[in-house]
């Protein structure tokens, strides 16, 4: 992987920013998450996160996190709403905190009340010092990060540059494991998150960018050292079978979930169908997702298809998955700290071996950001099978992320 910083290019964002009267940290912090953002092996709609810490004109610090509903590869400086630094801090004298809570105190300390809401991460964002801080889920990071005792390997790749964070879920608790974790190893110049991603931290936009381009690349060299490679995106290469198309799209509009004309994204490349060759597709795929917030866009598991299937086959496969999800929901809805609600038993992943893959939703835009996700996560699985065995989040910690409490807030208003 190989940076695509320009000094150049550095310097319009500078002077952009201080046209608005901003700082020109600010201008940077959009540069650097713009040049991660345009690339779909370190994160794709809205995955990961960005923040700069600057002072105003009183001498308050202060720290930018990218909000949400942005994306990355086009930011703006309003998506990096700015808020007070300092009643960020003392939270790490507080040990426990609702996700709810959370939220409130960070939106209360907005500089514009009409902000969007900062990253669910913004407090691990603030602990540290640094001031920029870079976090990706990047294909080469997570076919490593996808694996069962890597902190031993971490240490083999990185020396002791990086620090290893056990899997913890998003949000407060994960904030005050990352603060742990630099207490305890303060020089370090990144995290690795099992399970979930990559950070980097710098004083400077441009080393924090770097850092994570060398960090990826490292981890691209000892996947491929090891015969696992974790191999760059790939463009279609076949069209869509036309009559297991529509029928598809006519028993998803028949289930009515979706809407009356469900979107489809039909992806197929040599790596989404080594993918869907291997002999364990049936049980790989049910698995889990490459980085835990991708089961909100994608499910826990996908539906597999055969490609001569009819309505009849494919009705009936859809019935089979409502069912293998509704367990999916019993199982795990009891041991929930609050009632959850279940969201809709449609898969977001249609697998056709020999074929190629669907991605589905309401709309062609959620049905695209399906597919996307589905073609990185055939990369990751196909190089984390390679080097040994994909092993995402638990089930139990899958379905922690899915119905997740404020998610589950908006389906109750």
């Amino acid at each position: 992987m190989l940076s695509r910083w320009n000094d150049t290019e550095a310097q319009k964002f500078i002077e952009a920013a201080e046209a608005e009267g901003q700082p020109a940290a600010l201008g940077l912090r959009v540069y650097t998450s713009r040049l991660i953002g345009q690339d779909p092996d370190l994160v794709l709609h809205g995955g990961g996160n960005t923040s700069v810490k600057v002072k105003d004109a009183e001498g308050q610090d202060l720290i930018h996190v990218k909000g949400s509903g942005w994306d990355l590869g086009d930011i703006e400086a309003p998506g990096l709403p700015a808020m007070h630094l300092e009643p960020l801090l003392k939270t790490r004298e507080i040990p426990h905190m609702s996700d709810e809570d959370m939220v409130a105190l960070l939106r209360a300390n907005l500089l514009d009340p009409s902000a969007p809401t900062p990253s669910i991460e913004a407090l691990l964002h603030a602990y540290m010092p640094h001031a920029f801080v870079d976090h990706t889920h990047a294909t080469a990071s997570l076919a490593l990060a996808d694996q069962s005792d890597m902190e031993p390997v971490m240490h083999e790749i990185y020396g002791d540059r990086v620090a290893f964070v056990p899997y913890v879920m998003p949000g407060y608790s994960l904030s005050h494991a990352c603060n742990d974790a630099l207490n305890k190893h303060p020089n370090v110049e990144g995290l690795w998150l099992a399970q979930h991603g990559l950070f980097t931290f710098a004083e400077t936009a441009r080393e924090s960018y770097e850092l994570m381009i060398e960090f990826v690349t490292l981890a691209e060299d000892y996947l491929a050292a090891r015969g696992a490679e974790a191999l760059p995106p790939q463009d279609n290469d076949r069209d869509a079978p036309d009559a297991l198309t529509q029928a598809l799209r006519d028993a998803l509009a028949a289930d009515g979930h979706l809407g009356d004309t469900p979107a489809l994204d039909f992806r197929s490349t040599p790596s989404i169908r080594t993918y869907l060759a291997r002999e364990n597709l049936v049980e790989l795929s049910q698995r889990g997702t490459a980085t835990p917030d991708h089961v909100i866009r994608i499910k826990p598991f996908g539906m597999i298809l055969d490609a001569n299937d009819g309505a009849e086959e494919i009705t009936r496969a859809l019935a089979d998955y409502a069912t293998r999800y509704k367990a999916y929901f019993d199982r795990n809805a009891p041991n929930a700290s609050e009632e959850k609600i279940m969201l809709d038993p449609l898969p977001r992943a249609v697998l056709v071996p020999g074929v190629g893959l669907y991605g589905l939703g309401a709309n062609e835009k959620a049905a695209k950001i399906a597919g996307d996700l589905l073609e990185q996560t055939t990369r990751i699985v196909n190089a984390a099978e390679d080097y040994n065995r994909f092993t995402p989040i638990s089930e139990a910690d899958l379905f922690d992320m899915e119905y997740w409490s404020l998610e589950q807030a908006k389906l109750r208003k």
